[in-house]
């Protein structure tokens, strides 16, 4: 809270008072302005306590003059258990912050009995706690004795027009409370010396959703010359919800602000206001309103901010009426900087993505528009983009994030006349990324040849090649055969093979298949519940046998964990982000690595896909739309399929992550990963 109540000494005044559950502790800072807002700075800790139970989690100022302060009293902050009803309800309590003397200035509330004048003359009182409620008062009266509303009303006016800070804002409240901010008024008030006066009236007057056309009018003409930035920051706010024909023509002034481009806050808000409308009106409506002069295409605000934005929320959206307003968006781009800046939208927007079935429009649009980066060309399948991109991908000097995007676009595009190239990076490419890729960008070709140049290079592959090649075996029903009769002939180990992916092979329904798996492996299944508590107990008598160090922990975790869980923004976006997870909660943590089957997180469901071609895809769902669906597996690949080729798709009981994750850790290994793993805070090396 911002204390503005006369009790504490005047020193607190205007100052910021702050809970930290974490810290058990209430912080004291310095509010000041910055930019177009504001920020803090800390002053002194004003409560603190060796108590390591308080936990304070909310903090109020009485009608008093005191500060309250609720008291959660729990040895730790835990949301997940607290959610599951694991919480102590019996030791709460309530802390007062009062000032020594006792002394007491201005505490009498104001009671309903009060006159409108009294009541009135109240809205300058130094006491928050009294303001408010004078204004509550106010209203209840408009309300209950008809009689009055129109002297308050009058003299709120009256009052308003010639005052300027707290005092004006305190009338406009009381003004909106007794139902005095008619059109007219709100109208009038937007043309008030006060720039907060200016951006409460329409705030208030736009809560509702819905304003009159004067009023709105009256805003985007006031908009067209509002000098200052607070004003023009909130008419962004309430532009947003507002119906199109009112909003876009208060948004066409704001754009007009090249200042406002550099502000923390206005370009986002103005976007934000705009992305409102997509959904709700047309294209043309749009740019209608908002980008039918050229000049309005070079503004800072369109050209930095909004054009590669409107362009990136119709593509995302996908479905064919929005794919039409992206192609009716860059038809309409006056220049080449414009039509650039649109592309760069397109294109971050179908990352990952197939073209395939966009609108002939949006085709002939890009086209048109010269098909912006060799990879967007390259997805449109143009001859000469077609050779560039072939030529790029067996070039061992370009940069490997640029080969790896068109090896993915080759396996989008799957014609039979890019599966040489890919062949030859079977057999010879060096760097490890670019080799998954291509094993990945293999899997849509259909061709026994295949199998056979994998299995070759197989043994002698690092970690993320060989998971990216054991995915492409496993998915057909030919190559797992062939993956199989290399661990028959010795060439393969059958130790490297991972158990997710013999329960894909599995999946096939292939007796043949079945009958190896049993000879090299015996029977595939997944721990019993007794076996996941012996594993557990024996973790545990691990863990408590000694202390582990964090910052060795930290390499193990990139090395295991790391390729497919964030941890302090460090480590993979395959699987869940484990900063926010309950890291304290030693027997959950267990129980989700023995077995990650038995809770699995909303958004990491296993899905397993079965093609038309009679490939077996698995993997997290990383994406969809109406045209194809995006499967991301632990080899942390994203295998594209489209609809029209899935045969079947359904989530299976089986988490992708795989059980035994900590076999081949040491003792000291396990107490060191988890040192790490259950720190609060960054670790470095």
């Amino acid at each position: 809270i911002i204390y503005e109540e006369n009790t504490l000494p005047q020193r607190f005044r205007g100052q910021l008072f702050g809970i930290e559950p974490l810290q058990g502790q209430v912080v004291l800072s310095n509010f000041k302005p910055y930019q177009s807002s504001f920020e803090t700075e800390d002053i002194e800790r004003v409560l603190t306590t060796d108590d390591p139970w308080f936990r304070p989690v909310d903090i109020k100022a009485g009608p008093d003059g005191d500060i309250y302060i609720a008291d959660m009293y729990e040895q730790r902050i835990d949301h997940s258990s607290h959610y599951a009803g694991r919480i102590d309800r019996t030791n709460g309590r309530i802390y007062k912050l009062t000032h020594k003397s006792g002394e007491r200035q201005g505490v009498s509330p104001p009671i309903s009995s009060a006159s409108a004048d009294d009541l009135i003359k109240l809205l300058d009182h130094p006491s928050k706690w009294h303001r408010q409620a004078a204004v509550r008062l106010l209203g209840d009266r408009s309300v209950l004795r008809l009689s009055e509303a129109g002297a308050i009303v009058e003299q709120l006016t009256t009052e308003l027009a010639t005052t300027t800070g707290q005092s004006a804002l305190e009338r406009l409240w009381a003004l909106n409370a007794c139902g005095g901010l008619t059109d007219e008024a709100a109208i009038k008030l937007l043309s008030h010396n006060d720039p907060f006066v200016r951006a409460w009236t329409v705030r208030l007057v736009c809560d509702p959703k819905s304003v009159s056309g004067s009023v709105a009018d009256a805003i985007a003409q006031t908009a067209s010359k509002e000098p200052y930035i607070d004003v023009r920051k909130q008419m962004a706010c309430s532009a947003r919800r507002l119906p199109p024909e009112l909003a876009l023509p208060i948004i066409r002034e704001l754009l007009h602000f090249n200042e406002d481009a550099a502000d923390i806050h206005q370009p986002l808000l103005i976007w934000w206001a705009i992305e409102s409308q997509v959904g709700r009106t047309t294209i043309d409506d749009i740019m209608g309103k908002l980008l039918a002069d050229p000049a309005t295409w070079q503004r800072p605000l369109v050209a930095v901010h909004i054009a590669e934005r409107l362009m990136k929320r119709y593509a995302l959206a996908g479905t064919r009426n929005d794919l039409l307003s992206a192609a009716a968006l860059l038809n309409s781009a006056p220049d080449k900087q414009s039509i650039d800046r649109l592309l760069k939208g397109f294109e971050e927007a179908f990352q990952g993505r197939s073209l395939a079935g966009i609108p002939d429009e949006l085709i002939s649009a890009l086209a048109k528009s010269g098909g912006g980066s060799l990879a967007l060309r390259f997805r449109q399948a143009q001859p000469d983009a077609v050779a560039e991109a072939v030529k790029t991908v067996r070039d061992t000097a370009a940069a490997p994030e640029v080969r790896r995007q068109l090896i993915e676009i080759c396996g989008q595009i799957h014609t039979a006349d890019l599966l040489p190239g890919l062949l030859e990076l079977v057999k010879h490419e060096q760097n490890p990324s670019v080799l998954a890729t291509t094993f990945t960008a293999l899997q849509n070709y259909d061709a026994a040849e295949i199998a056979g140049d994998v299995t070759v290079r197989f043994a002698g592959l690092s970690e993320e090649p060989q998971l990216a090649a054991e995915a492409l075996l496993v998915s057909r029903t030919a190559w797992s055969k062939q993956l199989l009769d290399a661990i028959d002939a010795g060439t393969i180990s059958r130790e490297s093979i991972s158990n997710s992916a013999l329960r894909k092979m599995l999946m096939h329904g292939d007796d043949p298949i079945n009958a190896a798996i049993t000879k090299h492996w015996g029977e595939i299944a997944t721990l019993s519940p007794a076996q996941a508590q012996a594993e557990i107990a024996r973790l545990n008598t691990v863990l408590s046998a000694g202390s582990g160090n964090p910052r060795t922990g930290k390499q193990l975790f990139m090395q295991n964990c790391g390729r497919c869980h964030l941890l302090f923004d460090e480590g993979g976006r395959i699987g869940p982000d484990l900063t926010p997870f309950a890291r304290t909660n030693l027997e959950r943590m267990l129980i989700s690595v023995v077995n990650p089957s038995l809770e699995i997180r909303e958004g990491f469901e296993n899905y397993v896909v079965v093609t038309v071609d009679g490939r077996v895809l698995n993997g997290f769902l990383a994406d969809k739309d109406s045209q194809i669906v995006i499967l991301r597996g632990v080899d942390g690949q994203n295998v594209i399929v489209k609809k029209d080729d899935i045969e079947d798709m359904h989530v299976i009981p089986q988490s992708v992550m795989p059980e035994g994750a900590l076999k081949l850790l040491t003792e000291q290994q396990i107490r060191d990963l988890f040192a790490y793993v259950r720190s609060s805070q960054p670790v470095n090396y």
